[in-house]
């Protein structure tokens, strides 16, 4: 009888480990029914395995106690000793009452407050009985006090062997229920008391070679490292795991898509694209341009399907790049379809590739929601005849009813608007099994994704494992870099002087206000008041106002009259951040410049700058800044490079906040790698699930059945794998 994978794979070691790891967290001593109900709605911990892989985000030294009189104000958090004097009870009239304990060491006072459940310690901590006290001390009334903090009986704790005290991220209602940091790091310890060794998960040929201790090792130092160098061995070991099985996953899954699928092989550059470089092309390609467009090629002849993202700044030349991309598929017989986020960005690729193509015999047609009727039907009726050539949509062109004779090439602009799924859309109006492939080899059309957010390496590695990167690093000659300046709100005399001498000299203006869902009744009110504000200061001038509460054709009727040049200013929400192409617009003025993060700052001023004439970005903020923020604003003063500001705002704010990466595919959360800084472990990773990929392709090797193994574990987690492309 044939043995089931389990049965092949699973040691008896790594089934007891399971078995515990799965255990409903509501047996652990100290949890129940309740708290499992707040540990699981909270935290989406559900068993023991949930909870111990729920890492402390840091380690307070438990080794030192400070004399009440040499604290300082500046310390985060401090250790002291010593006994309660007095009690005091206020009536805080809101049914609640605050507790005060008078505490001293002999050498001065301080406070220990309880806002909350205070009945409980005034109950439980005892006059003249010596305790030990940790938290982080704030000054009231010129005094020390500690709020809630943790109290253990000195007599309990042997400090020596304490080491770094792990920190927890809590929330409101868990700290409620009695689960702070420190009763968190209680249940850890409950779980590691009864947790048996936990089984490998790496093998010795990876462990070894990289300097890894066990995963039993670094579970339990993660937790309770005696000292730094136990954490930071923790921390590699946990890490590197983690982003291991990222990439084998992603790299197995392409090479079986590889084996599965072929791409259209465009053996020639054909006559439409010899015609238009040597006719229509009125200007040289950049050298990024050819070297991107000779990667691209070398793909679509290769015979297995490109799957590339294309990355480059607003006005690098992507557009013209897709273009030739697309001739290329023409001039084989094959149809081609762009698919941009919104209708306005559809018009726009329109009307450049009609402009580039002008007096070829290449069919180009728009496909959006617009395109009713009659022509609908037409465009439609030309797709499934092969006649239409081109065709320029949005999510209109993956609907059912589109039907490609020969579909060849998907360009899909501003990638993180569209999530993978839509992308596998695409991929089913391949043509299907050509004459003398395999009846289980699909053929399937060419990719290339388009993105102007510049997107670090690291991630890019992460996010779009399954992607090919191409990278335009350089603008087309005559374009001037956008001068960028910061202004405070008390310089806005001035600010609008300026504005209205750009538009003396018949230039255009985008006004952007920020609009955060958490704040957007107030948000829209100040774009309102912003709107009235601006039609006085500039009662001689027309201006547009658009944000997303309007209707989209309200919308788009505004957006038009700024792109055709009647009105001369455009006050709206990042509504406008993709897409709008409007070469006279030569000022972008960011309102509560702070509220944004530092890609969205680029990608607004990626509006303009798109002419010949000096274009200029103002950030308006506020004088009050914390340093983060002032940070953020002095890079986008100091330098236009995308990537740069890409990696700045990964390390500033980590890549969970990054625009779009939760469209992108990456469906799960990592629990203790971090893309900005672990870059390096991110490289060591992918280089590894490579060498095992080369050595096992097949997957079945017994030397690497560990590592299948595993996969197979974490695939059968809630984790959606399968959509990580």
């Amino acid at each position: 009888m044939a043995k089931t994978f389990e049965q092949t794979f699973f040691t008896h070691k790594t089934i007891a480990t399971i078995d515990f790891l799965g255990q409903d967290i509501k047996y652990l001593a100290g949890v129940g029914p309740k708290k499992k109900d707040i540990l699981s709605k909270e935290l989406g911990i559900e068993t023991f395995g949930d909870l111990l892989e729920y890492y402390p985000y840091k380690y307070v030294d438990r080794s030192h106690v400070y004399a009440i009189r040499n604290m300082d104000g500046e310390m985060p958090y401090v250790q002291i000793k010593g006994t309660i004097r007095s009690w005091e009870v206020y009536d805080t009239g809101r049914r609640q009452k605050r507790y005060v304990a008078h505490f001293s060491d002999g050498t001065g006072f301080v406070d220990l407050v309880w806002f909350r459940n205070g009945e409980y310690a005034h109950k439980n901590y005892r006059l003249g009985v010596e305790y030990i006290v940790f938290g982080k001390p704030t000054i009231y009334q010129g005094r020390y006090q500690f709020s809630h903090p943790d109290i253990d009986e000195a007599d309990t704790l042997v400090l020596s062997e304490m080491g770094l005290q792990p920190h927890y991220v809590t929330t409101e209602r868990m700290k409620n229920a009695g689960l702070t940091s420190r009763g968190v790091e209680r249940l850890q310890k409950a779980l590691l008391a009864k947790m048996p060794e936990i089984g490998e998960t790496l093998p010795t040929y990876i462990t070894e070679p990289n300097h890894l201790i066990s995963r039993d090792q670094a579970l339990r130092w993660i937790h309770y490292p005696h000292n730094n160098n136990e954490m930071r061995k923790a921390q590699e070991r946990l890490k590197f795991e983690e982003l291991f099985y990222v990439q084998l996953n992603i790299m197995r899954y392409v090479g079986d898509r590889r084996k599965r699928y072929l791409g259209c092989r465009f053996t020639k550059a054909g006559e439409p694209l010899r015609y238009f470089y040597d006719n229509n092309l009125k200007f040289d390609l950049t050298g990024a341009q050819k070297r991107v467009v000779k990667e691209i090629h070398a793909d679509m002849c290769s015979g297995r399907q490109m799957n590339r993202l294309l990355q480059g700044d607003v006005g690098s030349g992507k557009t013209l790049v897709a273009l030739l991309t697309m001739l290329i598929a023409v001039g084989n017989g094959y149809q081609a379809v762009i698919m941009a986020p919104t209708e306005i960005l559809a018009e726009q690729h329109l009307e450049t590739i009609r402009h580039f193509l002008s007096g070829m015999s290449v069919r180009v047609e728009l496909l959006t929601g617009i395109v009713k009727g009659k022509r609908r039907k037409e465009v439609l009726e030309g797709i499934a005849t092969g006649e239409v050539d081109i065709v320029v949509g949005t999510h209109a062109v993956i609907e059912d009813t589109v039907v490609f004779r020969r579909l060849g090439l998907a360009v899909i602009d501003e990638q993180h608007r569209f999530g993978v799924a839509q992308r596998a859309k695409l991929w089913a109006k391949a043509p299907g099994a050509s004459a003398g492939a395999q009846a289980s080899v699909g053929i399937v059309p060419h990719i290339l994704v388009m993105t102007a957010t510049p997107i670090p390496r690291t991630l890019a590695m992460t996010l779009y494992g399954d992607l090919d990167v191409s990278v335009i690093d350089e603008l087309p000659p005559g374009r001037k870099p956008v001068h960028t300046v910061h202004r405070y709100d008390n310089q806005l005399v001035a600010l609008y002087q300026s504005i209205r001498q750009q538009i003396q000299l018949g230039r255009q203006v985008y006004i952007v206000y920020p609009l955060i869902k958490e704040s957007e009744k107030m948000d829209l009110q100040d774009l309102e008041q912003g709107y009235e504000k601006l039609c006085h200061i500039f009662p001689d001038m027309s201006i547009s106002k658009v944000h997303g509460k309007l209707k989209p054709a309200e919308k788009e009727e505004e957006m038009q009259r700024f792109v055709k040049g009647e009105t001369q200013i455009l006050v709206a929400t990042t509504v406008i951040e993709v897409g709008v192409n409007v070469p006279n617009a030569s000022v972008m003025v960011i309102m509560e410049a702070q509220r944004f993060g530092l890609s969205q700052l680029h990608q607004l001023r990626g509006r303009v700058g798109r002419g010949a004439d000096q274009s200029y970005c103002i950030l308006v903020s506020g004088n009050k800044l914390t340093k983060e923020t002032r940070m953020r604003l002095d890079i986008m003063c100091e330098t236009n490079d995308g990537f740069k500001i890409a990696e700045a705002d990964l390390k500033l704010r980590g890549p969970g906040d990054l625009e779009g990466t939760q469209q992108s595919g990456m469906a799960f959360d990592l629990k203790i790698a971090n893309i900005a800084r672990d870059g390096q472990l991110v490289q060591l990773a992918r280089d590894m699930a490579q060498q095992v990929l080369d050595n096992d392709p097949e997957c079945n090797k017994p030397e690497y059945a560990v590592l299948w193994q595993r996969l197979y574990e974490l695939r059968k987690t809630n984790i959606n794998w399968g959509a990580i492309s």
